[in-house]
């Protein structure tokens, strides 16, 4: 079983769904509303440990009745939240609207996160126990310094997933073993809106970057390879909101296991695929069979 680390927000989304998103000023009707626990770094725990991973969470809750729900739900997926400390205040949430086509817009309210500023008694213990290290950036910077900082010392493999897109830290990037941001990030950090172009720019910082495409699967990049495209399954989204996160939890789950970074990337495209098709963040996230089912279909032929 691999073991991997995640530190990162927790956030209770605030689910809006409409036929079609408003646009600035405009008032639309929905059609449904849901709470759901998520925060990207939940997320990709509630990925990894659902594909089989052991994983301990690192971060934070309000000493709120939205905290109480967020670790549980981590709880209930098999996640160890003894990293997961509580502090005064209200938890994290998530403002999400999702139109019918399956797109999202997103605005984040920090509120417990935004208190993740450094690890605390234990956290340098968890990442030296683990075999990957998970991050994103809805935690304050200063905090995914210090964990990269410290599994690069346990010679612990770090991903980053750099949302939301934010200047870097200078000293961040020799920290980082895999890059994974999305097209959009992955333009926003070099101001080249071509893929390729964005990671070969990107490699002058980061050793590795595998930039997600949404239908169109993922680029892999790394220094001194010529890069390849691996295609994603095709499927009619629902709700798109995790899919980000439930790519990133699986394919630290298949890099763990040691599998090869071209299957790693199919493997978590199918596990994305899967979480696509269904609403909801963490409820959408697919579980181990489901997932190797699906990669073994998506191997065997092409798409419909």
């Amino acid at each position: 079983m691999t073991a991997i680390t995640v530190l990162g927000s927790t956030n209770m989304d605030l689910v809006a769904y409409v036929p079609k998103a408003p646009r600035l000023g405009e008032t639309v009707t929905g059609r449904e509303f849901r709470t759901v626990s998520g925060g990207k770094g939940a997320n990709q725990a509630v990925a990894a440990a659902r594909l089989g991973a052991r994983v301990a969470m690192i971060g934070a809750v309000g000493a709120d009745a939205f905290g109480v729900r967020l670790r549980s739900a981590l709880t209930a997926a098999g996640v160890d939240t003894c990293g997961l400390r509580t502090v005064e205040g209200a938890s994290g949430t998530a403002h999400i609207t999702v139109d019918d086509e399956g797109g999202n817009s997103i605005i984040v309210v920090p509120g417990a996160n935004g208190l993740v500023t450094g690890l605390e008694s234990g956290d340098e213990e968890r990442i030296a126990a683990a075999g990957t290290l998970l991050l994103q950036l809805e935690v304050p910077l200063s905090a995914v310094t210090a964990a990269a900082r410290a599994a690069r010392a346990h010679g612990v493999r770090t991903v980053l997933t750099p949302a939301p897109v934010q200047p870097l830290p200078p000293d961040l990037p020799d920290a980082v073993d895999l890059l994974v941001p999305n097209e959009h990030e992955a333009a926003a950090l070099t101001g080249l809106t071509d893929p390729r172009q964005a990671a070969a720019a990107l490699l002058e910082r980061f050793p590795e970057v595998v930039v997600t495409l949404g239908a169109a699967g993922a680029l892999h990049a790394a220094r001194g390879q010529e890069p390849y495209t691996v295609p994603a399954p095709r499927v009619r989204a629902v709700d798109t909101t995790a899919a980000g996160d439930t790519f990133a939890g699986a394919l630290a789950v298949a890099l763990g296991e040691g599998r090869p970074m071209r299957e790693a990337m199919a493997w978590a495209a199918a596990a994305a695929a899967l979480s696509v098709q269904r609403p909801g963040a963490q409820d959408a996230m697919p579980d181990r069979a489901d997932t190797d089912a699906a990669f073994a279909a998506f191997a065997a032929g092409p798409q419909p």
